[in-house]
């Protein structure tokens, strides 16, 4: 499933929290996640194109006390250049729903939107990356040195034992 993952801050009033925000594609997001796949016909269904709505983790939702259809604030790092210096780019977006994945920091600093708002926002041509699901999770390590020697030193890989080492 293609993805963009970038940093970024997320207000509601004076509230402010740190976020990891990922552009999904949900109909292909729900092939390869368990929690997109739980999500595919609720609150993921929610996320289209265009339309600027968001799913927050649910300690994240409580922290910056929102509730579905509440607008929020992202705040996006990639900011614009102008005579007064570098203004973050900031957009409005609708809660559309929250997530509960039961793992501390998804839960309390991730936020999924759809992959297209997530490529105007951050500024960026396409998907940033690629996540792909396994018959044998364990295998996972061997796959991504697989991966890494045929693709090349200029795509940078990695598997979840690498992303979720805490586990």
């Amino acid at each position: 499933a293609p993805f963009i993952a970038a940093q970024a801050l997320i207000a509601r009033g004076s509230d402010m929290r740190g976020a990891m925000v990922r552009g999904i594609s949900p109909a292909e997001e729900a092939t390869v996640t368990p929690l997109a796949a739980e999500l595919k016909d609720g609150p993921l269904a929610r996320l289209r194109s265009g339309e600027w709505g968001i799913l927050l983790g649910s300690e994240l939702a409580r922290a910056l006390g929102v509730r579905e259809g509440d607008k929020i604030t992202l705040v996006a790092p990639n900011g614009q250049v102008t005579p007064a210096g570098v203004v973050p780019r900031l957009k409005q977006f609708t809660l559309v729903g929250t997530f509960h994945a039961g793992h501390y920091e998804y839960d309390t600093g991730m936020a999924l939107i759809h992959v297209d708002d997530a490529a105007r926002l951050f500024q960026v041509e396409g998907p940033t990356g690629v996540q792909l699901k396994l018959k044998q999770a364990l295998s996972a390590r061997q796959v991504a040195a697989e991966l890494a020697q045929s693709l090349g030193p200029e795509i940078y890989v990695r598997d979840w034992n690498r992303t979720n080492a805490t586990w």
